[in-house]
């Protein structure tokens, strides 16, 4: 009798592996049935756990971290852009500051002559004229302890003419109570010949200053000007 194989080569191949892979698989259960293999397991299992676990954590507060740095830049920033800001505001006031005293040191020294001026015809009575006036020289004072030269204050000095000595007290009486006027002294008086007549010649020594804000009246440019 002629019997034929229906089933192929490969089929029986796979056959024997299955029954090698459930051999294979006995004796796998029977090593794990071992209780050091079973620890070692376990050990591997927990490990990969940990190491999972540190690894979310890891990233979590990488996270964190990064997400603090960015917002601590952004403050960084800001607070660069501050400093930047006053400082400059600082140097803006500064240089302000110094044009503004610089302008105030000129427009002090320039209205010196006509408030003089005008404070000396106020005072000056009748039958009396001036024969000279003009600013005494004086240098920068040293101050002590310092390297700063301060300049003194402006001093004039008077001449003139009266044929009465009451006339002369009373211009110097009112010289001193003048706001532009500080510290108005007598000087010399003697009898001099003015056109074959004996008037008296005196001279008066007045420093000028700068006088109270209540005394000081402004006007626009276009009424000055008109």
């Amino acid at each position: 009798m002629i019997r034929i194989n229906l089933l192929p080569g490969p089929q029986k191949r796979r056959r024997g592996g299955a029954k090698f892979s459930l051999g294979s698989a006995t004796e796998l259960l029977a090593k794990v049935r071992n209780p050091l293999m079973i620890g070692v397991v376990s050990a591997w299992a927990v490990g990969l756990v940990a190491v999972a676990g540190l690894w979310v954590l890891q990233s979590r507060q990488l996270a964190a971290v990064q997400e603090e740095h960015g917002r601590v830049e952004a403050e960084a920033r800001r607070y660069r852009t501050l400093i930047r800001e006053k400082r400059r505001a600082e140097q803006l006031q500064d240089s302000l500051a110094t044009e503004i005293a610089a302008i105030r040191a000129i427009d002090g020294e320039r209205y010196v002559w006509p408030h003089i001026l005008e404070e000396v015809t106020k005072a000056l009575p009748d039958y009396t004229w001036l024969v000279s006036l003009q600013a005494m020289a004086a240098g920068f004072e040293d101050v002590s302890d310092t390297t700063v030269k301060v300049q003194p204050p402006i001093r004039f000095a008077i001449e003139g003419r009266t044929p009465d000595l009451s006339a002369y007290t009373r211009f110097v009486s009112q010289l001193a109570a003048s706001p532009w006027v500080r510290n108005a002294e007598f000087g010399a008086v003697q009898s001099v010949l003015e056109d074959e007549r004996p008037v008296q010649s005196f001279s008066v020594t007045v420093t000028f200053g700068a006088a109270d804000s209540a005394f000081i009246r402004l006007a626009p440019i276009q009424e000055s000007v008109r």
